[in-house]
């Protein structure tokens, strides 16, 4: 595991947080982000008071309309936790779609050498974006359960979960740009201790506020250097440096 080359990558990263490019891809990222969280948290206490009416019926005591109001409140106190829990990890997916400016910064500055990589459409873009959102907020929702049952360790387990997942995602995007996606996965593959590594160095930071929300800039900045700093060996035969396959 080449820890060196993690702490290297990062610390590059870091070293470019001022960039006006950073910041315009930051406002992005986290606007999206509370829009979204905004407006699925609205559309679930709308449904949840749809779905109790004005008021219910309970033996005994007849009509009651607090059932309504409580059902209401305790839907929005669900909704703000949860909203709490994943908004850095919904706004690293979302950060994801706009990954190629952040590493056509990273490389303009550090990799002046290499040629300007073709822009990855913005289809494709927003197909990868919306599955890593659903995996990253399926697997975080899940995780929950082992939150509570393992409490003592759970943020460890925070750490390393969400680890592999932007480790697996940021790298995965950041080497198609250069080698397509097929040797992308290869190269993911043959790296996978380090590149988790890294990944769960950018899940630390997760549950710290405000500092959280630079994470998904500095996560997508690290893996675009790690994909250069890291051997990459030789493709095999079949590879194709067309990202689109």
């Amino acid at each position: 595991m080449a820890l060196d080359t993690v702490f290297k990558a990062f610390g590059l990263a870091l070293g470019q947080i001022g960039d006006p490019r950073f910041r315009r891809v930051l406002m992005i990222g986290v606007g999206l982000t509370l829009a979204l969280l905004i407006g699925v948290a609205s559309g679930f206490i709308w449904l949840v008071d749809w779905l109790s009416g004005e008021s219910t019926l309970l033996p005994v005591l007849g009509e009651v309309r607090w059932i309504n109001d409580l059902f209401s409140w305790s839907a929005a106190l669900v909704m703000l936790v949860l909203s709490i829990f994943l908004m850095v990890p919904v706004a690293s997916a979302i950060t994801s779609l706009f990954l190629d400016d952040v590493a056509d910064a990273v490389e303009a500055v550090h990799y002046p050498h290499m040629p300007q990589s073709p822009r990855t459409p913005f289809g494709e873009a927003l197909r990868d974006t919306v599955n890593f959102l659903g995996v990253i907020i399926g697997v975080n929702v899940l995780a929950m359960i082992l939150y509570v049952v393992f409490a003592p360790v759970a943020i460890f387990i925070f750490w390393a979960v969400n680890g592999f997942l932007l480790g697996r995602e940021y790298y995965t995007l950041a080497a198609m740009r250069r080698v397509g996606r097929k040797r992308a996965k290869q190269l993911r593959r043959k790296n996978f201790v380090t590149i988790w590594a890294a990944g769960t160095l950018m899940a630390m930071p997760l549950s710290i506020p405000l500092l959280n929300l630079l994470i998904p800039i500095l996560g997508a900045a690290t893996f675009t250097h790690l994909f250069h700093l890291l051997p990459q060996g030789h493709p095999a035969p079949s590879s194709s440096p067309d990202h689109r396959r």
